[in-house]
């Protein structure tokens, strides 16, 4: 995905078993944030920027939704265990991190591994990319400023 393109309408389902569409959002600037796992440091670290940071979100019009190709169960602890305001979205089958460009070959300490780039996808109210923040670009402890300060 590219800045201005349309994200997908379907964007899939969360913890609780409900399907997410980009019109769910219609009217409102979307933060789709995906990161690779439930639970590790760095994506509990920029979880709990977004949590601390969601009503500032809510405030200046953006709905947040996050992305992560771990099971409903998973999700529903990491939104227990850190309060989570947000829904996560169990991309199980890989479908909509695929979609977004956002899946594949990368390497961590020299070993090369298929999995998830973390990366953050903002809209405007129709939906339509208007930034994407990169794994490289990405301060997850400061993600809520970035993103903030750029839209």
């Amino acid at each position: 995905m590219e800045i201005g393109q349309k994200l997908p309408e379907v964007l899939g389902k969360d913890q609780d078993g409900k399907e997410w569409k980009l019109s769910d959002f219609a009217g409102k600037k979307l933060v789709l944030y995906v990161y690779p796992k439930d639970s590790t440091p760095g994506c509990t670290s920029e979880a709990c920027d977004i949590r601390d940071n969601y009503e500032r979100f809510l405030s200046l019009g953006y709905a947040v939704i996050g992305v992560s190709v771990q099971g409903a169960e998973s999700h529903r602890k990491f939104i227990e265990k850190y309060s989570l305001p947000f829904p996560l979205i169990a991309d199980t089958e890989k479908r909509l991190v695929t979609e977004l460009g956002v899946y594949g070959e990368k390497v961590m300490y020299g070993k090369k591994t298929i999995g998830t780039f973390r990366t953050t996808f903002v809209t405007d109210e129709a939906g339509v990319i208007r930034n994407i923040f990169t794994p490289k670009q990405i301060k997850v402890k400061e993600h809520s400023s970035q993103i903030l300060g750029n839209s």
